[in-house]
């Protein structure tokens, strides 16, 4: 097969660095050593993603101080981060790659603390974890201090191999407060105008300037646009960007939000691809310096159309590059089916505010590239995995991988389970992709794939399999309410999938992950939509990172889905939903109801089979959860045989 010939594969330059073609991992945080140093894990994960053909990586942010934070990220400066940054550098440039320090002075109003503890930033604002707790405002000793280090950690990066430095003013963090009026309320040189607002951000670039000498390319990210009230425009954008270029910046990499608009700035399932790209090309309109566009991208014709349609140079993926660090090969080997798409469910970003390691929903190795590999195995091996979900068919493709036989029972007409629902919203398009991917990954296999095959525990016994994978999904949980059994009621996976209709007037009773999403979906056509729910607040039971949680709660409020708190449902009577709130009876009128009540774990086969047969329970079978668990628990399954 021929490589495929794009504009994305051409080679380009940012100053005097030259880049294989015009691909970039955009920048996210890992994990980092006790000391805030690049640990192994992390530089064999950026190793990763140079071979697998980016042609710039832009590492996470390193603080160049802790003089007024407690280590928040990476931190340079040390004899050990040294030693490992150079490890990086080496590592990155060993697969034709190159490295980006993206350097920051620190997190300001966005630094978690306590609540007793006042974070410093450009004025006396409110901390954003802890609303009303007012930060402490730098003096000019410690603005010149921040200056000082930041040109320092810039000469540091350069040592240490990095190809070029990126500063971190975007997204409300610290330099970006000194730049947005929204937060900075100064009234010296450094507040007032936006010069002024502008000129820790400009003294900041002159002093790495000077520290790294002419030629060394320097990069800056910035925020144009927040998308919140009170915060920056477009127009200021724009007028940023015009300063930031005669500063000195070599290339202006652009993003949207903050974290008052998380959704808008680490994008999730709920919205449209290249989500930020209009920010990106406003800029370019005024600007000389390449500029840099990220935000769901991944899709490779919506990539190439945006650098042809001279909307940016260069295009940039994040949760993509975890997902699938071979996108890049895989777009030029002409093998874009073969690329694992990204979900938007933002489990990886969750994992660090959770106090994880990081991890990826449908990449088991993200993060984890040396850790859980697929050792040899007997060909003769004789795999049997029952049930066609994410679960089954990831154990069904890794067992196949390892070289055993492998035969997939699915009891429908369909692959995908629980998927195929969630799956089902027009705004869960990513998710459906998924489900595309998999079940085109598992016909390509060697996989011997069996649908409306409802094995029983006496045919699985006769197989004599070596090993069989129960993957039989979760069913959901329709409760013991008066009159619930009516046709105009119905479990809310069969809305999504589109087995039932629904009417002008539906109600959706739960107003958990599933309930919140099939009232938007039935909100494109319905006249009106109401949840019901018997917890005070929606959404109460999901775990979900919260620009996920931003972004569902706006696209309720888009479609006007009203929700009923604290209430508990009665009965279903005549075309009306009667329910119980503060103590009194009250009806809402109704055509259609969805039931989003949760579900129940299928292992009717595993329980008949577990004592008999080597067997493991994966996915929703296990517990319903999300699909992480279910990739992961399909892929361990078989890894650990």
């Amino acid at each position: 097969m021929e490589d495929c010939h794009m504009k994305l594969l051409e080679q380009t330059r940012i100053a005097s660095m030259k880049l294989r073609n015009r691909t970039y991992m955009a920048p996210m945080g890992t994990q980092t050593e006790p000391d805030g140093s690049f640990s192994d894990r992390s530089i064999r994960y950026y190793e990763e993603r140079a071979k697998g053909g980016f042609a710039l990586i832009i590492t996470g942010a390193n603080q160049v101080t802790m003089q007024y934070e407690a280590k928040a990220c990476n931190v340079i400066g040390t004899a050990k981060s040294l030693e490992q940054m150079s490890f990086l550098s080496r590592r990155v440039h060993n697969h034709g790659a190159k490295l980006c320090i993206q350097l920051t002075p620190g997190l300001g109003r966005m630094q978690f603390t306590t609540a007793d503890v006042r974070p410093y930033s450009v004025s006396e604002v409110d901390s954003f974890w802890f609303p009303g707790l007012k930060c402490k405002a730098f003096s000019k000793e410690d603005i010149q201090f921040l200056v000082q280090k930041m040109g320092e950690g810039a000469a540091f990066a350069k040592r240490a191999g990095a190809d070029a430095v990126e500063l971190h003013g975007y997204g409300g963090y610290l330099m970006d407060q000194f730049q947005s009026a929204l937060w900075n309320t100064r009234t010296d040189e450094y507040g007032g105008s936006l010069e002024n607002r502008m000129r820790f951000s400009v003294e900041c670039v002159k002093a790495i300037r000077q520290a790294v000498g002419p030629g060394f390319p320097i990069l800056y990210k910035f925020t144009p646009y927040h998308g919140v009230e009170g915060g920056r425009e477009i127009a200021e954008g724009i007028e940023m960007a015009k300063i930031l270029e005669q500063a000195g910046v070599d290339a202006l990499h652009v993003d949207v939000g903050c974290y008052e608009a998380w959704y808008k700035a680490i994008n999730t399932v709920y919205q449209p691809p290249m989500v930020q790209l209009p920010v990106a090309a406003e800029i370019r309109k005024h600007v000389g310096v390449p500029v840099l566009s990220q935000g769901k991208m991944q899709n490779p014709s919506d990539a190439e159309a945006a650098l042809l349609d001279g909307k940016a140079d260069m295009i940039g993926l994040g949760h993509m590059a975890i997902a699938d660090p071979y996108w890049v090969q895989k777009v030029k080997k002409n093998k874009t089916y073969d690329i694992t798409p990204c979900i938007g469910c933002n489990e990886c970003l969750y994992a660090g505010f959770s106090g994880k390691i990081l991890h990826c929903a449908v990449n088991p190795l993200a993060f984890a590239e040396d850790y859980y590999p697929l050792g040899p195995v007997d060909p003769a091996k004789r795999v049997l995995v029952v049930g066609g979900g994410p679960g089954g068919i990831t154990a069904a493709l890794t067992a196949s991988e390892r070289g055993m036989q492998v035969e997939l029972w699915e009891k429908r007409n369909v692959l995908g389970g629980l998927l195929l629902a969630a799956g089902g919203p027009v705004f869960k398009k990513d998710v459906k992709d998924y489900v595309d991917f998999l079940v085109g990954k598992l016909y390509r296999s060697n996989v011997k794939v069996s649908l409306m095959k409802d094995g029983s525990a006496e045919e699985i016994l006769r197989g004599n399999y070596d090993k069989v994978i129960f993957a039989t999904g979760a069913t959901p949980v329709m409760p013991p309410i008066k009159g619930i059994d009516q046709d105009w009621i119905c479990g809310a996976n069969d809305v999504l999938t589109a087995k039932k209709g629904y009417g002008r007037k539906v109600v959706v009773v739960g107003a958990g992950l599933v309930g919140c999403e099939t009232a938007c979906h039935c909100a494109q056509k319905a006249e009106s939509v109401t949840m019901i729910e018997m917890l005070p607040e929606i959404l109460m039971t999901t775990s979900h990172c919260k620009n996920n949680d931003q972004a569902l709660r706006q696209l309720l409020e888009d479609c006007k889905v009203e929700a009923i708190t604290s209430a508990k449902v009665l009965s279903f009577e005549n075309g009306t939903v009667v329910y119980e709130k503060d103590g009194k009876k009250h009806s809402i009128e109704a055509d259609t109801v969805a039931i989003a009540a949760g579900y129940k774990a299928n292992t009717t086969l595993y329980d008949q089979l577990s004592d008999t047969v080597d067997c493991a329970l994966v996915g929703d079978a296990e517990n319903p959860d999300n699909i992480l668990s279910a990739v992961h628990h399909g892929y361990h399954a078989v890894r650990c045989m």
